[in-house]
């Protein structure tokens, strides 16, 4: 099972067909992805299953409904074990950014954490799950795919927003103010911190 959110919202790639209450179920080869979008955006469905028999092709057959976009991210850890978290449109968000030229997808996440926050000294401990959401960008939609990594570091320098990129606070949050924080983010950051 895969979840790809539209907002909050979760499109389920599923091989089980269940009784449908507060979501509806749809064949993923034949479903209209476009009226999926609008569907989840319009009405008080909770969710949309969609169905494949073969497990194993339920997220390729997905995948090739939309253009992709690949992207790398961190939820990286300080000395005090307190999360690096961003504000971007009026959401607590993890840095993260898109695949620039031939980069693997590691040095994308370190990168884009790096630019967004102004923290060095990032090191890669161990992957994180990988998250799909779907964003509307020049009238198109896309399938965002983020690779996540846990990250550490040492560093106890000036945060710095990369305001460009529409972040306008970066900031270490404890545990209570990461739980805090969740309560004005994204599903698939809730899911991961």
């Amino acid at each position: 099972m895969y979840q790809v959110f539209v907002g909050d919202k979760p499109i389920i790639l599923t091989t089980k067909v269940e009784e449908e209450i507060n979501f509806k179920n749809y064949l993923l080869d034949t479903v209209n992805i476009g009226k999926v979008i609008k569907e989840l955006n319009t009405t008080s469905l909770k969710e949309i299953r969609l169905i494949h028999k073969n497990e194993d092709k339920l997220l390729k057959k997905f995948l090739k409904k939309l253009p992709n976009v690949i992207a790398g991210g961190g939820k990286v850890y300080n000395e005090s074990n307190d999360i690096l978290f961003i504000y971007r449109n009026d959401k607590w968000d993890l840095p993260k950014g898109k695949v620039e030229g031939n980069e693997t997808i590691e040095r994308t996440a370190i990168r884009e954490v790096s630019e967004e926050t102004g923290v060095a000294g990032l090191r890669i401990t161990k992957p994180l799950e990988t998250t799909y959401h779907i964003f509307k960008r020049n009238g198109r939609h896309k399938i965002k795919i983020t690779y996540w990594f846990e990250m550490k570091t040492n560093f106890n320098g000036n945060l710095y927003a990369q305001e460009e990129e529409g972040i306008t606070k970066v900031a270490w949050l404890n545990k209570n103010q990461a739980k805090q924080a969740l309560g004005n983010s994204y599903a698939n950051i809730k899911l991961l911190v």
